[in-house]
């Protein structure tokens, strides 16, 4: 049996808080990732780790020994490390000379790998070589995947799924103009994927709003696929399944237009229209002579 399946149970209030962690909840924690450097691995590779690490803060682990694994061949490295640090996402950096400067972006789920993509990096620029200021560490940033690749290609579909789920950071209720300060650009052209790293500068535009700007923050990838491993329709399907306790309950008589107005059906028992009580006006109100001209023609009752 595998020591990091075991039942453990705390001895500590410390142990007793970190394992309710851990443990399973309706609103999962935001995802970590781990970033692991390879037996062999270039200096491109090393700093393409340290640079998307800065991103990625502070939800990431970065592994600064060499790790001999190779995620096509061996999985058990992987989900062995995703135990240990509680992480669900990882980025394997090696280099060789069939594939140089490699990077393999993946997740896992329940402790499995799922999806892998192999890219390759054909031309790299450094995080401190772009000399514009920085943004904070744990921005969330905005993403934006440019190219109809992304839509037709079932790998290219699948690697913007994984990417959104790498770069997403923590949901939050709501926002604000000035937090918006980061875009990670994406672009897909003819197997090559093109990642760019920008701030956004609020410039004074004479208005309310703001004039935006976007000023080259780095690093700067060219991508290039090689590998996949891909879940099937099945494991995938599963892995996206929701409690039902987070579905939201559907409302009987209220729907909604493709504009997003609400609209209700009320329910009501049929009216009398006879007895429906009219508003009063002295133009409505019979004259005296009508009065007696109605009597007259009504029959009277006889006396008993």
């Amino acid at each position: 049996m595998d020591p990091l399946d075991r039942v453990v149970k705390p001895k500590t209030r410390r142990a007793k808080r970190f394992l309710e962690n851990r443990a399973p909840k309706l609103t999962e924690n935001t995802k970590n990732a781990m970033f692991i450097k390879g037996g062999n691995a270039s200096s491109a590779v090393t700093e393409a780790l340290k640079d998307i690490y800065a991103l990625k803060k502070p939800f990431a682990v970065l592994y600064k020994k060499k790790n001999v694994t190779r995620p096509f061949e061996d999985q058990t490295s992987l989900e062995f490390f995703s135990k240990k640090s509680d992480c669900s996402l990882f980025l394997f950096g090696s280099h060789n000379k069939k594939r140089p400067n490699n990077l393999t972006i993946g997740r896992l789920y329940d402790y499995h790998v799922l999806d892998m993509v192999e890219l390759g990096i054909e031309k790299f620029v450094r995080l401190r070589d772009v000399k514009n200021s920085k943004c904070p560490e744990g921005t969330k940033p905005m993403l934006i995947f440019a190219g109809d690749a992304f839509d037709i290609s079932e790998n290219h579909r699948r690697l913007k799924s994984l990417l959104i789920d790498f770069f997403r950071g923590p949901t939050v209720p709501s926002i604000r103009l000035a937090g918006l300060e980061h875009v990670l650009h994406f672009t897909a052209v003819d197997e090559k994927i093109y990642m760019r790293s920008y701030k956004v500068l609020l410039k004074k535009s004479g208005c309310k709003i703001p004039r935006i700007e976007l000023e080259d923050m780095g690093p700067s990838l060219d991508l290039v696929i090689r590998r996949t491993h891909l879940a099937s329709d099945d494991l995938y399907k599963l892995s996206l399944k929701q409690p039902k306790a987070l579905k939201p309950k559907k409302k009987k008589n209220i729907s909604h237009d493709a504009f997003g107005t609400k609209y209700g059906r009320i329910h009501m028992q049929k009216q009398d229209l006879d007895k429906l009580q009219t508003r009063k006006m002295k133009g409505l109100r019979k004259r005296p002579a009508e009065i007696k001209t109605g009597n007259e023609h009504s029959p009277k009752k006889a006396k008993l």
